[in-house]
């Protein structure tokens, strides 16, 4: 019973993330919904400049509080609706939020500890004990898992809230300008087309944060061949 009582908030955010996933609500914020109503979004954001930023900051939060997938799609909505500063802006709030209450929900759930890790947590553990603040910054800022199994993963290993919250934010930060550049891009590419189809993405505006994106995505393969080298590599002086 106390057992079930601890993980009781994180049941809880991971069945409201099921039903916010279910309702059908983040359809509203595809592609194709905004360019049907754009005309109605950019007159409601004008009109409440202010409310739509938070609505869209508590939507994210949220979201990202819940694990669910598709908060990329939120993300996009937010480059698209607000541009890429605000729109990058209101992401790292929603996102460091969402983060901070799941990684909350979820150490309050692991308790001291001691109970057996999940699978993901079970790899990180080794390295994390050895070297904390290098290892969440690599977590955070790399992206070689989704963002909220690293959020429940820090939280089994004890990570410091400081250090959790600084990592998150900047760490989520890096990824939201590519991903509100899209979104962003996106928008400005509707405004020289007038439709969507595939050739939105070819534009330079789209284009090139996603090329950006591709290689953030890449780089944990790039950095475990570089590391895998120097292993491999004769120290001075072995082949004397």
């Amino acid at each position: 019973m106390k057992r079930l009582r601890a993980a009781l908030p994180l049941i809880l955010l991971l069945l409201a993330g099921i039903v916010l996933y279910a309702s059908g609500a983040l359809d509203r914020l595809s592609p194709q919904h905004l360019v049907a109503h754009q005309h109605e979004l950019h007159a409601h954001l004008a009109e409440h400049p202010w409310l739509s930023r938070l609505a869209y900051i508590g939507l994210l939060t949220l979201a990202m509080s819940t694990g669910i997938p598709g908060t990329i799609v939120i993300i996009l909505a937010g480059g698209f609706a607000f541009g890429v500063v605000d729109g990058t802006l209101c992401s790292s709030a929603g996102l460091t939020l969402g983060s901070l209450i799941l990684y909350l929900a979820s150490r309050y759930a692991f308790g001291s500890g001691t109970r057996p890790p999940p699978p993901f947590s079970a790899r990180l553990h080794h390295g994390f004990e050895r070297h904390p603040v290098s290892y969440t910054l690599f977590l955070r800022f790399v992206p070689v898992m989704p963002f909220g199994a690293v959020t429940v993963g820090l939280a089994w290993l004890r990570c410091p809230l400081w250090l959790f919250l600084g990592a998150s934010w900047l760490g989520g930060t890096v990824s939201l300008v590519f991903e509100s550049s899209i979104g962003a891009g996106l928008g400005e590419a509707l405004g020289h087309d007038g439709k969507l189809g595939a050739g939105l993405f070819l534009h330079p505006q789209v284009l090139l944060p996603m090329g950006a994106l591709a290689l953030l995505a890449l780089l944990p393969l790039l950095i475990e061949r570089l590391t895998r080298r120097w292993r491999q590599a004769p120290a001075p002086g072995d082949g004397d």
